[in-house]
Parts: C-alpha cells; sequence; structure tokens
C-alpha cells in the first residue's frame, strides 16, 4: 500500500448520518469502519497485484484505440471463441473464477476502455472525451479482428450486455452467438408496453419503480459525472462506500470476503478510472434492432431486476433461457460454474458450420 493511500484512510473523516446503520439508506457504518481499518491492517494489495499481473495479458491497437485483454489461448488452435464482457463497477476480476472453466476454449477479457487495467502503468486513465458503449464497441470490434478472431461467442451483463448486443447488431457475421444476464436497460427507454405480451410489460412497469427507488446512482454517473468523480476519486472511503455498497445488496448473500471487497475497489483505486468509468452512462449510446444471434438467456435470480422471457424475446433471439436458483448481479463471479456452462451452451450455438471459430494468422 503506497503511504499516500494509507494516510488518507487513517486521515478519514467519519461523517455521521441518522440512518448509519440502515441498509436500506447505503453503506452501514459499521461494516465501512470495518472495512477501512482491515484496508489499513490487513489489507495486501501487492499479494493480489501479483496474481493479476500473472494472467495471460495483451494488447491489441494503438492510440486511443488500443485495448489490454486477457487472452487466455486453448491447446486446441482451433477451439471456439468466448469474448467475456464486465460491467460497472467491476472489472475483468468479474471473470477471474470463470477463467479456469473455459480452457477448451480461446478466451478474451477486454479490460473495458475507462476501466480498471484498461491502460498499462505508465499511462493515464484513457478520459477521451465519446467513449460510449458503441465506441467501445468498436474499439473491442477491431481488437478482436487484430487478434485473429474472426468469429466468436460474446458473453456478459450490465455494461458489457450492453457492448455485447451493440457488436452484434453491427458485425452480425462475426457475431455467432450470445450468452447474456440481462436486455440492455436502454431499451426500457423507448420500448412501448402496447406492443409486448402482458408479463413484459408488467416487467416494464416494475424496472421503473426500480429506477425511482435504487436508480438514483445512474442518475448522478449519467448527468453529473465530475461532480462525483472528484468525490470519489479524492477519498478511498467515499470509494469504498460507493462501489461495496454495490458488491454487496447486488450479490446473493455474502458473495465476497473482505479482501475480495477491497481488491475490486483498490483497482479503481490504484488505476484512477472512477471518474471514466461513468463514461458509459454519460455519453448516449445508440442500440441496434432485434438481434439475430442466438442467445442464451441466464436469469440468476437475485439480480437487479430479472427479465421474463417474453421481454428478452422482443429484442433477442433467444434460443435458451436458464433460470438458476442462486445466483446476483456478479453470477460469473457468485456462481462460475453455472455461468461457465452456460457460455458453452452458447459456444455450441456459435460454431460455425465449419467447426472453426478462430482466422490464424
Amino acid at each position: 500500500m503506497s503511504g499516500d493511500l494509507r494516510e488518507r484512510l487513517r486521515q478519514t473523516r467519519r461523517v455521521a448520518t441518522p440512518w448509519r446503520d440502515d441498509a436500506t439508506r447505503g453503506i452501514g457504518g459499521a461494516v465501512l469502519d470495518d472495512l477501512l481499518d482491515h484496508w489499513i491492517n490487513g489489507y495486501d494489495w501487492s499479494v493480489h497485484e501479483r496474481r493479476i499481473a500473472a494472467l495471460p495479458w495483451a494488447t491489441a491497437g494503438a492510440g486511443d484505440a488500443a485495448l489490454r485483454v486477457i487472452h487466455q489461448r486453448s491447446a486446441d488452435p482451433r477451439a471456439p471463441v468466448v469474448v467475456l464482457l464486465h460491467g460497472w463497477p467491476d472489472s475483468v476480476l468479474r471473470f477471474e473464477r470463470v477463467l479456469p472453466l473455459l480452457t477448451d476454449l480461446h478466451v478474451v477479457v477486454p479490460a473495458l476502455p475507462g476501466f480498471p487495467f484498461a491502460a498499462d502503468d505508465q499511462q493515464p486513465p484513457r478520459a477521451a472525451p465519446g467513449m460510449s458503449a458503441n465506441r467501445i464497441a468498436a474499439i473491442v470490434a477491431d481488437a478482436l479482428d487484430e487478434l485473429g478472431y474472426a468469429r466468436y461467442t460474446l458473453s456478459g451483463g450490465d455494461v458489457g450486455g450492453t457492448v455485447a448486443e451493440i457488436l452484434a447488431g453491427v458485425h452480425p457475421h462475426r457475431v455467432g452467438a450470445l450468452h447474456l444476464t440481462n436486455v440492455a436497460p436502454l431499451r426500457a427507454l423507448t420500448a412501448d408496453p402496447a406492443t409486448l405480451a402482458p408479463d413484459a410489460a408488467a416487467y416494464l412497469a416494475r424496472s421503473a419503480q426500480w429506477f425511482r427507488r435504487e436508480g438514483g446512482y445512474i442518475a448522478a454517473q449519467s448527468t453529473r459525472p465530475n461532480t462525483l468523480a472528484v468525490a470519489l476519486g479524492d477519498s478511498p472511503a467515499g470509494l469504498a462506500a460507493w462501489i461495496v455498497e454495490k458488491l454487496q445488496a447486488w450479490s446473493d448473500g455474502p458473495a465476497f470476503t473482505p479482501d475480495e471487497l477491497l481488491t475490486w475497489v483498490n483497482a479503481y483505486w490504484v488505476t484512477g478510472t472512477i471518474g471514466t468509468s461513468f463514461a458509459t452512462y454519460t455519453e448516449p449510446a445508440t442500440l441496434p434492432g432485434r438481434i439475430d444471434a442466438p442467445t442464451v438467456f441466464s436469469v440468476f435470480p437475485h439480480d437487479l431486476k430479472p427479465e421474463p422471457r417474453s421481454y428478452a424475446e422482443a429484442f433477442l433471439n433467444v434460443a435458451e433461457y436458464v433460470e438458476h436458483p442462486a445466483g446476483g448481479h456478479f453470477a460469473a463471479w457468485e456462481q462460475p460454474e453455472a455461468y461457465a456452462a452456460d457460455v458453452h451452451r452458447a459456444v455450441k450455438l456459435g460454431v460455425h458450420p465449419s467447426g472453426s471459430e478462430i482466422r490464424t494468422r
């Protein structure tokens, strides 16, 4: 831990509120106090840093279009390709537990622009304007082409799911199949309830209620990113409160140890990327129409707002709708075996008739 971070943590000003330990009002004061104490006295970032650095990193592209990826190759050069796309407030670390279960595939895990690990240690975080989900999708597509992959299955949720839908719409000849844990949230803004099945229309009403009750962070990140970035980028306690609240509330039970929580938070701190990670909330995105790629849609019961099949089918070619008994928003981390099984389902749907997903150089 750097001396600057340790000193900032020691100088944390505890802020009193009337709702200190009311979990419905945000992170509990006692929970945060314990976590900050562990960050100062028990947490060793260097252990996790070495593990992350040892992942099979590669870089494709250059300049503003450079993309760092974890590139785990299969022993079989003709193995199918899967691209795992993370969301917010996480990073490539979302998929750490899935990687050992996908060794029969070529796996690419992009560190999405503006998120932790997207830039190397010598470069500042990318803060270029216009880094929308569409721009990120274009960067990912170009990187995959440079890596030699002409056809692949896309898997993800949250921001990553939106990027996957855009990629499938723009490059239908490249995307053999999709594996998604949610429909792109932006679709709810333009969907016409009158054209939807009754349970899909009811879902839209529930989704609107969720946004009113839980979507304050979206409003702040999409409308006032500069202001929020100062508060979170200058205060490790503030950053931990903002991120850990989501990691705990959006998971199914205690999915993270204190060390794991701090590693996901510290990834944002050491890379200075909390402000740039807001770009996909702030920059407008354009979604494609209904997507033809066969889709495995995974439903984990404790995700934010699981969609019924009829709603997913309004936008996606749902070949399999898989309901799991456990898991939440970070399903690849919480339920890696179930997640990996659904990835394999999607890969089987997307394998090209030639039996090969890779173009070798």
